[in-house]
């Protein structure tokens, strides 16, 4: 049996941030099917030159990002959403916490996600909840596996 569901998605916004948004979910696609090694390392690599990003830049990101993929928007998509987010900061000189691990309490799950300003960004779920296991902070911000 299916159970009916909606899934809201932001306002787009302007045709600028929707073009580099979709540049930015294209690209999250194409590195979410590497080993997790290999997208730690890509990551940063590209955070390099970048200052860190704060709570609003990266929650305006993620949205952007959900806005214009469904992929992105769906339970399931949290590597590419989490991906896409960051990059989308990257564009604008800016890069959160990007982060995956698991849940702490059970069932077990993976999950990808960012931080910025300490705080899981847009998650919507209690502190304590997901333990990182692979990190990649801004540069100067070295936390497990970062």
């Amino acid at each position: 049996m299916t159970v009916p569901s909606a899934l809201h998605r932001p306002s787009k916004g302007p045709v600028s941030r929707r073009a580099a948004a979709r540049l930015a979910v294209s690209l999250a696609r194409l590195i979410a099917l590497l080993p997790p090694r290999r997208i730690r390392w890509v990551l940063a690599v590209l955070r390099t030159g970048a200052r860190p990003a704060g709570y609003d830049q990266a929650r305006a990101a993620r949205h952007a990002v959900v806005a214009v993929s469904l992929t992105c928007l769906g339970p399931r998509g949290c590597l590419p959403r989490s991906l896409a987010t960051a990059l989308l900061c990257r564009f604008g000189g800016t890069w959160p916490t990007w982060c995956v691990g698991a849940r702490v309490l059970p069932p077990f799950g993976a999950h990808a996600w960012v931080e910025a300003d300490g705080r899981l960004v847009e998650e919507n779920v209690p502190d304590g909840y997901l333990t990182p296991l692979i990190t990649v902070p801004p540069r100067g911000g070295e936390r497990r596996g970062g």
